[in-house]
């Protein structure tokens, strides 16, 4: 039975004289109908959807939560409907997390229409000016070295900033004028793949957190004196996450349904929950001290063998992780603890190429 179906199987219907009348609760109405609540239980890990052009992260993260019947479930970077690709989504305790993965650096592979510049900086968008023009490889290959490096980019007015409490993208579709500040961006690598024709160049780019990649398709468009919008967008890679970590969704449905049949395991399906933390560093603790972590009490190591760094860590007992804590003079203080109780991510990550 689905969700949706009563919780229970009705007797055949008796004839219209012989049926008894339904008894109503005072007011007249009738009694609600029970129905099936799917049973949502601890579910702590990570997966890299490959999503689908068409669907919006928000309605991603939805499905997958459903699949996975699990009680928590976010997105670690949003996708506009328009790209496909990586989007990792967190479970349970990997929702703590989120912020490392979000930080790190992303890559994109995208076409650039020329000769029309959008108001939404893609495909979606009303065309706001036109241009004959088209660049050469030659020209476009030039232009790129501009964008590397810290720079200062204007996000598109359709994006989710906030001016003074609304969303940009709100502000926009009111009819209202956006004017949103430069801010810096880090691009640490911009190559031009091909030029399947003189309308279309394929890009790809390396970046860090807060970079619009229709951004850099206006501004180079214009810096060429073309005008360009993005017409495709793939993203392959997040923080820790290589282009080896998406799975499809339909692939994703199967392995859950042969978890399902008690012919896999849904912990086949998730990274760990520690996969986000790869580029944090690690202290063990023995029992005695994780006890007291995790009761959000500080922790003093002392020895030759106590770490000298400082910053944040991932504590971990017995190979397990237990917590995300800061470290400074050998005291331990804690800030998450991880409560890993439940379906534990174990499939192992890809290892980046």
């Amino acid at each position: 039975m689905t969700d949706n179906e009563i919780d229970s199987v009705a007797p055949p219907p008796l004839a219209e004289a012989e049926a008894p009348a339904t008894p109503r609760p005072e007011g007249g109405r009738k009694p609600p109908k029970r129905q099936f609540k799917r049973d949502k239980r601890d579910v702590h890990g990570w997966v890299v959807l490959d999503k689908p052009v068409g669907m919006t992260s928000t309605h991603a993260v939805s499905v997958i939560k459903r699949l996975f019947s699990a009680k928590r479930c976010g997105h670690a970077g949003t996708l506009d409907p328009l790209a496909s690709g990586a989007l990792p989504i967190a479970m349970g305790e990997a929702t703590k997390t989120v912020p490392f993965v979000m930080d790190g650096r992303k890559l994109y592979r995208f076409t650039v229409r020329w000769g029309e510049e959008r108001d939404t900086d893609d495909a979606e968008g009303r065309v706001t000016a036109t241009s004959e023009a088209r660049p050469s490889p030659e020209a476009i290959q030039a232009a790129l070295p501009a964008y590397l490096g810290t720079i200062q980019q204007v996000p598109p007015r359709y994006s989710a900033i906030k001016i003074e409490g609304e969303r940009a993208y709100d502000l926009a579709r009111d009819g209202e004028v956006v004017e949103l500040q430069a801010r810096p961006v880090e691009i640490v690598r911009l190559e031009l793949v091909e030029v399947p024709d003189a309308d279309h160049a394929i890009l790809e780019a390396e970046c860090g957190k807060g970079t619009y990649v229709r951004s850099l398709a206006r501004d180079i468009g214009r810096a060429l004196g073309c005008y360009g919008h993005v017409s495709a967008l793939r993203r392959t890679a997040v923080g820790p996450f290589a282009p080896e970590s998406m799975i499809l969704l339909e692939d994703l449905e199967a392995l859950c349904h042969r978890a399902a049949a008690g012919e896999a395991s849904l912990a086949d399906a998730l990274m760990p929950v520690e996969t986000a933390l790869d580029d944090i560093p690690a202290v063990a603790v023995n029992r005695a001290d994780a006890a007291r972590l995790s009761r959000g009490q500080a922790v003093l190591l002392r020895g030759r063998d106590a770490p000298n760094f400082h910053g944040t860590v991932a504590v971990t007992v017995a190979g397990q992780l237990l917590a995300l804590a800061d470290f400074e003079r050998g005291e331990i203080v804690p800030k998450r603890v991880f409560n890993l109780a439940g379906v534990v991510g174990r499939a192992r990550p890809p290892v980046k190429g």
